[in-house]
């Protein structure tokens, strides 16, 4: 079965949606610190996926819930800032490095393509659900250059050729 998503719809559930845990605050925030190690988790912002602030934190990242496309991740402002930009389809420049945790993989989300992050079909070559991984934007794309962009690879470059470029790094299967 090939299944096709529209970029609209992408959107506004990357914004809007939550799985099953819509009404529930203390499920919202599980699923939200399961992203990240505890160190992290216990002074981040845990944020639902509307945008009501479950609980503020003070360590400057912020935590969301598993949603229907996305599983659940914790980023530093420049990876929320990153997203923004691709949501609204402008350029995006960091001058930093930036962490984004997704340690409890992508749980029931659709995934994404590996080459394009406006990519709908779910049945392409390059699309991608992972388990366990860190994304790290670098503030200089010339250190993407020699880096895999093969998904299959523990360490690779994910969107590559857009201004949404960043390094995933996976936890190695055995």
């Amino acid at each position: 079965m090939r299944l096709k998503i529209t970029y609209p719809f992408f959107c506004l559930a990357l914004l809007t949606s939550s799985s099953a845990l819509a009404g529930d605050k203390e499920e919202m925030i599980a699923s939200a610190e399961s992203a990240a190690p505890a160190s992290v988790t216990a002074n981040a912002t845990i944020q639902a996926p509307d945008g009501t602030v479950l609980r503020e934190g003070t360590n400057g990242y912020t935590c969301y819930p598993q949603q229907e496309i996305i599983g659940p991740m914790c980023n530093e402002a420049v990876w929320d800032e990153l997203i923004g930009a691709m949501l609204g389809k402008k350029e995006f420049e960091s001058d930093q490095f930036s962490v984004s945790y997704m340690l409890a993989g992508e749980g029931t989300a659709l995934g994404v393509s590996n080459s394009d992050p406006y990519a709908t079909d779910t049945e392409a070559e390059d699309w991608v659900k992972e388990g366990p991984h860190l994304m790290i934007v670098v503030p200089d794309r010339a250190m993407l250059e020699g880096l895999s962009r093969d998904p299959n690879d523990p360490v690779y470059v994910m969107w590559g050729d857009t201004p949404y470029a960043h390094i995933m790094v996976k936890e190695e299967k055995e």
